[in-house]
Parts: structure tokens; C-alpha cells; sequence
């Protein structure tokens, strides 16, 4: 028996739980040796965008507006695959990063270690 089930990306996309504000968390994970680079949000139509362009797309919570990864540095994540957790209120998105993902320029928005 596989790991992975595959759902159709009409009904994938139908079983999606979003929070009260409409998002969902974007766990970035690059598809290349499984690195987590960052976290983000999506709502239904940054999600639609991202499927349709294959770049990754967000809603911005603090800005109110959708961004583009990569938009202003270059720094694209391309959209290799994606997948949702077994409640259906995350998703996981397995991505091709040009460049580092953080705005620190670091590669992962998680590389600051507790000690």
C-alpha cells in the first residue's frame, strides 16, 4: 500500500478546511532534498494562482494583498507538488526555490536553532 493517496484536484481541492480568515497554512518544502523553507498562507485564490501559474502565490495577513514569491527578489518557488494533511487544514507544498526563500537571504526561513 502506498504512502500517498491521490485525490482528484477537484475534490482535493473541495475537502480544503480553511480558518475563520479564509487561509490555510503553507508548509514550503523543497522537493530536492526535503528541506522545509518556509511558512505561509494561501486562501482560495492564491492557491488557484499558484496551480495555474506554478509559481507560488501567498495572501499576505500583514500586507491584506497576494504576493508572489519572488515577486520583488527574483527569488521564485516553483510548484512541483502538492499535498494536505489527514484533516485537510494544512498543506504542504513541494517546491523548485531559485535562490535563497528568506528575505534574510538565508536559504530557510527556519535556520535559527535553540541552543
Amino acid at each position: 500500500m502506498s504512502e500517498y493517496e491521490s485525490l482528484k484536484q477537484d475534490k482535493f481541492l473541495s475537502d480544503l478546511k480553511f480558518d475563520q480568515q479564509g487561509l490555510i497554512p503553507a508548509i514550503i518544502q523543497d522537493e530536492a532534498d526535503g528541506a522545509i523553507l518556509m511558512l505561509g498562507y494561501m486562501n482560495e485564490k492564491s492557491l488557484q494562482i499558484t496551480l495555474e501559474s506554478g509559481q507560488v502565490t501567498f495572501w499576505s495577513r500583514s500586507r491584506k494583498k497576494y504576493w508572489t514569491k519572488g515577486e520583488t527578489s527574483g527569488h521564485y518557488l516553483y510548484l512541483v507538488k502538492i499535498f494536505t494533511d489527514c484533516d485537510r487544514d494544512a498543506l504542504l507544498l513541494r517546491v523548485r526555490p531559485i535562490g535563497p526563500t528568506c528575505h534574510t537571504g538565508k536559504r530557510s526561513c527556519f535556520s535559527w536553532e535553540m541552543a
